[in-house]
């Protein structure tokens, strides 16, 4: 196991709670690594050339020795420039936590759209960072543990870099249109879509394993422990089914580049009917978490979808920090998907926002009309069907209000 060393840097003017720092010790733990020093250092203003002064670097350099740590990792995302003066300076492995993130996903990527995903975002933070180098690019060390496609670049030139990220640009294309065309697939099916967003950790792959039932998903007490989408269907309370949907997990200093690297993953969720906000709320940091993931949906253009908001682990809580929660968040559910408690009041929500979207009618089908039952399972969930002593069909169903009124016209048609 690798030793790093951590640094977190704020200016003397802000406010410095160690939160930050705190989560990049678990990330770091995440990729497999031994913290072996945390450095929370103020400053009067960033500098330019190293990020820190040079007096706390000579400091670092010299506990690397001590210690002998294998990386420094710095909490924000440092320049090109910066990294190459760093690097003169300290006697290990420069990471910043934008390189610390991109080793996680590269262990984390299963499908090969997220392994396309992950190459490309790590090829084009790489791509800056060679300028001046030639061909030898000595100076650029692997990250953490030597993982990844990120490491094979090291042999690459500029001009055979700069076509790597072309063709994988023109694949990522290629899945998009293929996930474009199983996105329309889907939606030809009756089944209403919901997606669970939220920070990353907060339990949202337990969730859908709880809802769906087995170990639809891999989950873990780790960041990022997923990072490809999987989709899975869950039973509805009032007959029916639908489709939950994990997503990758947000974070604090995530550079918008790298969330447009994964904008088509994040899409999906542009295309629920309802989203899942899963919040962790043993974390004290909830609010911050809380604001980061609604940010990012606010980027995504999400804003017109409705939104559940899930208190998970509602377990570790204290019976007094549970009261001031349920006070804070009154219309938020509170759950312990571990324990599977609370999942019952949680699919009864679901199918109540569902309403905004999917209506519920009644229909009753005379025997002559037998004929537009295809109609009605290929366009409506279908939640229940009897018939009566007269031979005559009584349904319940929930359509869009496009499928109502075409489904409304056929009926008045076939009269």
């Amino acid at each position: 196991m690798e030793k790093v060393i951590l640094v977190g840097a704020t200016l003397k003017t802000q406010f410095a709670d160690g939160q930050s720092l705190q989560e990049l010790q678990r990330l770091a733990q995440t990729a497999g690594a031994e913290t072996a020093a945390v450095y929370q250092v103020r400053l009067e203003a960033y500098n330019p050339a190293t990020f820190i002064g040079s007096g706390k670097l000579q400091e670092i350099a010299q506990n690397c020795q001590a210690l002998k740590a294998d990386a420094v990792i710095f909490d924000d995302e440092i320049t090109p420039a910066q990294q190459k003066n760093l690097e003169e300076i300290l006697p290990a492995k420069v990471l910043d936590r934008t390189r610390l993130i991109l080793d996680i996903f590269a262990q984390r990527a299963r499908t090969q759209e997220g392994k396309l995903q992950v190459e490309l975002a790590q090829l084009n933070y790489l791509l800056p960072r060679l300028s001046g180098k030639g061909a030898a690019m000595m100076q650029q060390k692997g990250g953490i543990g030597m993982r990844g496609p990120g490491e094979r670049k090291l042999e690459y030139d500029r001009r055979r870099l700069r076509a790597r990220i072309a063709r994988l640009e023109k694949e990522i294309e290629q899945v998009k249109k293929e996930r474009a065309l199983r996105r329309e697939r889907r939606s030809s099916v009756p089944l209403p879509q919901i997606a669970l967003i939220g920070y990353t950790n907060a339990g949202k792959s337990t969730l859908l394993n709880a809802l769906a039932g087995g170990n639809a998903v891999y989950a873990d007490d780790k960041l990022f422990a997923t990072l490809d989408p999987t989709t899975r269907r869950v039973p509805m309370k009032g007959g029916g089914q639908m489709l939950f949907t994990d997503t990758v997990g947000f974070i604090q200093k995530l550079p918008h580049w790298l969330v447009s690297a994964f904008r088509a993953t994040l899409e999906e969720t542009k295309f629920a009917d309802v989203l899942l906000h899963v919040h962790d709320a043993s974390s004290d940091q909830l609010e911050l978490q809380s604001r980061t993931v609604r940010q990012i949906l606010t980027d995504l253009k999400t804003a017109r979808l409705p939104v559940i908001d899930v208190m998970n682990k509602a377990d570790l809580l204290s019976a007094p920090r549970l009261r001031a929660l349920k006070t804070q968040y009154p219309q938020a559910l509170f759950i312990s998907a571990q324990n599977k408690k609370g999942l019952s009041p949680l699919l009864k929500a679901v199918e109540q926002a569902l309403k905004t979207k999917w209506k519920v009618h009644a229909l009753r089908l005379k025997a002559a009309q037998a004929a537009l039952l295809g109609s009605i399972y290929s366009r409506c969930l279908v939640l229940s069907c009897q018939t009566d002593e007269q031979g005559e069909m009584l349904l319940k169903i929930m359509a869009t209000e496009g499928n109502w009124q075409e489904l409304k016209h056929k009926l008045t048609s076939s009269l």
